[in-house]
Order: C-alpha cells, then sequence, then structure tokens
C-alpha cells in the first residue's frame, strides 16, 4: 500500500513584525498553513502568542535566532556571540564562523549553552506547546548548535526538527534564477542535514521527508505551489515560506525583494486548496505527524 501524502505548510519569522504576524494567522485562518515559528525576541513577539493562542490548530515551533536578531540572554552574558551593537551579526556565515570559533573555548561552548537554552526557556514560558524546532537561515543546524539542542531535548520537549533537504533540480527547473546561489545552498544544507539525520533518528525526534522553500524563499507564490503539490512524493514534506500582509521593515534589510504579499496570495488561493483536494493531500503539522 503507497503510504499517504500529507503535507507541513509552516509560515516562518512570526513575531517579526506586526505585518508577519497578521499574515502567518490568516494565511492558517483563511488558506493552508498549518505551522508557524516564533522568534522570541523579535518586536512582535508578545503579540504573536496572543494570535497563537487565539488560534488553538495553529501548531508554533521555535524559531532560532542566531543571526539577524538580538539575544534572551543580556548581552554582557554572551559577547563572544554578539557584536558591538549588542545584536547578533547580520551575515549568516560570518556568524557560523563567530560560533565555531566560540566552541573552540570553555566560556565561548557556555554562551552558546547559555542562549540556546534560554530561547528555549522563553518559548517555553509563553505556555505554548512545543511543535518543533528550526532556525532564522537555519542557523539551528550549525555543527555546534545542533548538539546544544539534542541536549536539551528532553528537558524542552523537543520532540521535531526542521532538516533542510530539498530536490535542486526541480527547484531549478522552475526558476533558474540564482542558480549559483541556491546550488551553493544546496551544497552547505544537503552536508548538514546528511551529519544531523542520523543523530536526530537515534534521539527519536521526528524529521519530514523532505523539505520545500529554501530555493524559492520569498517567492513562494500560487505557481510554484501549483507545480509543487503534484510532485509530492508519499510520506510527510514540510513547506516553509515567508507570508505578510506587506513587508515588514524590520526585516526589509535582510529579505529584500520578498514577495510577503504574493505568499499569502498563494497560501489562501482557492485553485491551491483545490489541487490539494484533487491530489488527496492531507494538511497536519508535527504535532500530528
Amino acid at each position: 500500500m503507497t503510504a499517504p501524502r500529507r503535507l507541513i505548510v509552516s509560515g516562518d519569522d512570526f513575531g517579526a513584525a506586526a505585518e508577519a504576524n497578521a499574515g502567518i494567522l490568516r494565511a492558517h485562518r483563511d488558506g493552508i498553513l498549518t505551522s508557524t515559528s516564533l522568534m522570541v525576541t523579535a518586536e512582535a513577539a508578545s503579540a504573536a502568542v496572543a494570535g497563537a493562542r487565539e488560534h488553538q490548530r495553529l501548531a508554533v515551533g521555535l524559531h532560532l535566532v542566531l543571526a539577524q536578531g538580538r539575544p534572551v540572554s543580556p548581552p554582557e552574558a554572551v559577547p563572544m556571540l554578539v557584536g558591538s551593537h549588542h545584536g547578533f551579526g547580520e551575515r549568516p556565515i560570518a556568524n557560523g564562523l563567530r560560533y565555531a570559533w566560540a566552541w573552540c573555548s570553555t566560556v565561548g561552548r557556555r554562551q552558546l549553552v547559555r542562549e540556546v537554552e534560554a530561547q528555549l526557556e522563553a518559548f517555553a514560558g509563553t505556555g505554548l506547546p512545543l511543535a518543533h524546532v528550526d532556525g532564522h537561515c537555519s542557523m539551528h543546524l550549525h555543527p555546534v548548535v545542533l548538539p546544544i539542542l539534542l541536549g536539551c531535548a528532553p528537558r524542552f520537549g523537543i520532540r521535531a526538527i526542521r532538516l533542510v533537504r530539498e530536490d535542486l533540480g526541480a527547484a531549478l527547473r522552475h526558476d533558474r534564477r540564482h542558480a549559483a546561489r541556491k546550488t551553493f545552498e544546496q551544497v552547505v544544507f544537503r552536508t548538514l542535514s546528511r551529519l544531523a539525520e542520523p543523530r536526530l533518528r537515534a534521539a527519536g525526534i521526528r524529521t519530514a521527508d523532505r523539505v520545500y522553500g529554501m530555493h524559492q524563499s520569498g517567492h513562494v507564490d500560487e505557481a510554484y505551489l501549483l507545480g509543487l503539490l503534484p510532485r509530492l512524493r508519499p510520506g510527510l514534506s514540510e513547506l516553509y515560506c515567508h507570508p505578510a500582509e506587506r513587508q515588514p521593515p524590520a526585516m526589509a534589510r535582510w529579505q529584500s525583494g520578498y514577495d510577503h504579499e504574493g505568499e499569502l496570495a498563494a497560501l489562501t488561493s482557492p485553485r491551491v486548496r483545490a489541487a490539494l483536494a484533487r491530489e488527496g493531500i492531507e494538511l497536519v503539522s508535527y504535532h500530528e505527524a
């Protein structure tokens, strides 16, 4: 018997700004979005939590922020992780190198552990059930960050973590723009996911069989979804995106060119909903997976 096709549709950056909160909640209420990821230190995090409490079927995970944001810990307590502006660096690759260097010292390791635990504790303080963990710029898969999450898993009830693995060929057939960037992303994150997968399996932490959205980040529009849905294979898939009612000013310098409104329109499209029904794809979250 062929396994059913199940799909998690997740909106990242919940709490980043009012525009993102409104888009994610609308995409859930009026569309196909089943899950979201909360940035616990972002400016609209409290409003996001309040919105999630009003939409109890919306699964909420932690969007671990170690780039392009600020720490939960006092900056003076994690000086090896932050810059002179008391926030994390804006360039994920440079941050990754910083954290690898920090890991080489006992002090640096303690600071990384402290901050990851602080973000998990802040999420626990919301009272929301933790659906999963992922990361802004996928920093949760960094080789020194993932072991911290694994160590925290029993204490904080981490049962699912996003692995970023996507079909590059299919992505390029849909949109050949930025092929060099997409190829670089593929090499980096396929390697990190292959290293992470056996460790997650050994820890009993669930992952989706495949994840979509990285190569189309900011442009998960209706055409993309209508092309993707018939190609979904049996098993559990995740699609992540960044819907918002308009571009959040708080995120504009990092998400230049993102079509947030187009993504929201796609997630609430009657044509997309009809395609899901026609293909017999079940919408789920990590809670049900």
